[in-house]
């Protein structure tokens, strides 16, 4: 969907826009050594417990880097037990084939979508064990006509278990973003997510919070019902990037259930904008870590 019908941008916002988007291409031919032909990015989108809006956190950010920031964005549904991408990108149909036996990623809102959801019925529970997943997995991931990517965004299951060790060591993670709440028992669990990052070499690109205050619809007044700044001080203690927060607004729960991304469906919103930020500075970091790569260690001596 073309950016005009949604935004109403400044001459500097275009300029930034085009900035990005020329800085950040995989079609450049710059490529670094992919895991994925043709994906220059992969980043995931994971939280140590469930419930805390990742995956709604994942589509945002993944529709507000291909349609702000101009981006080419694919979307990976890695929740075998509990895909939400269907439904949050309102698509329903099973993927097409190519002629070398890849299956064709299905489309909506400028992003490639691929998700264990395409191929069962919409209830039909997945009672799989560890290798099966893992093989669902692989062809879910190398088993899919990506093309040229910028970004695959990575919606992960929750947890720190198998799923999530085999897909950072198969998958050469560019980064994690790590989503969380901001109590307590949300936040225990975050650190964990992200020390299994740290543990295998994947950096973290920084933290989101998540449901950080309600805003009421009518007088808009912020309530902070699960305590206030809690993730951007777990981010201080850890010393991560705290990338943002996102407020318990009604329109983000409906429009994910109506599979319209808020960033799309009410673009002022305090929450999509918000999530535009959020991408704009994860951008920046893998520009970063991109540099840094590129220098390499200095040896004094």
């Amino acid at each position: 969907m073309g950016l005009g019908r949604f935004f109403s941008l400044s001459q500097s916002s275009n300029r930034l826009v085009s900035t990005v988007a020329r800085s950040y291409s995989a079609t450049s031919g710059n490529v670094k050594n992919p895991s994925i032909p043709g994906v220059r990015d992969i980043i995931a989108v994971a939280s140590g417990k469930g419930g805390v809006g990742k995956s709604t956190t994942a589509v945002n950010i993944a529709v507000a880097l291909g349609n702000v920031w101009k981006l080419n964005v694919g979307l990976l549904d890695a929740d075998i037990y509990g895909p939400s991408i269907p439904t949050m990108m309102n698509l329903h149909q099973k993927p097409d084939v190519s002629e070398d036996m890849k299956m064709i990623p299905i489309e909506n809102y400028g992003l490639k979508c691929m998700s264990i959801g395409f191929l069962v019925e919409k209830d039909a529970p997945i009672v799989w064990r560890g290798p099966m997943v893992m093989s669902a997995l692989e062809k879910l991931t190398r088993g899919v006509s990506w093309g040229n990517l910028d970004v695959l965004v990575v919606d992960m299951p929750p947890g720190t278990g198998d799923t999530q060790l085999s897909v950072s060591q198969r998958l050469k993670l560019s980064g994690a973003v790590i989503v969380s709440t901001p109590q307590d028992i949300a936040l225990i669990d975050a650190r964990r997510g992200a020390n299994m990052f740290r543990k295998v070499e994947v950096p973290i690109l920084g933290l989101v919070e998540n449901m950080s205050c309600f805003k009421c619809p009518n007088c808009g007044e912020k309530s902070y019902i699960f305590g206030e700044g809690g993730a951007r001080r777990t981010a201080n203690d850890m010393d991560l990037k705290f990338l943002g927060e996102i407020p318990l607004e009604l329109d983000v729960r409906s429009s994910s259930d109506e599979g319209k991304p808020i960033v799309l469906s009410s673009p002022q919103s305090t929450s999509a904008k918000a999530y535009v930020d959020i991408a704009e500075k994860i951008v920046n970091r893998l520009k970063e870590l991109e540099k840094e790569h590129q220098m390499g260690p200095q040896i004094l001596l």
